[in-house]
């Protein structure tokens, strides 16, 4: 497994408000996604339905409380 990159909230919100990255709660709950959602992020849930239609060249942030 690769290692993971940290990065900064406030690089991650940038990448995120200019539709350059994706943000996605790691939760397989969407009970937890409900507590700790951040702004802009989407469930594990929709993104498991959507991972076939995203764009490759799109960066995705997945975050966890």
């Amino acid at each position: 497994m690769a290692n993971a990159n940290r990065v900064s909230s406030h690089d991650i919100r940038e990448e995120v408000v200019s539709g350059n990255a994706l943000l996605v709660c790691a939760y397989d709950d969407d009970s937890k996604f409900k507590n700790y959602n951040l702004e802009g992020a989407i469930p594990l849930s929709e993104f498991k339905a959507r991972v076939l239609d995203l764009k490759k060249d799109k960066k995705i942030v997945f975050y966890c409380a």
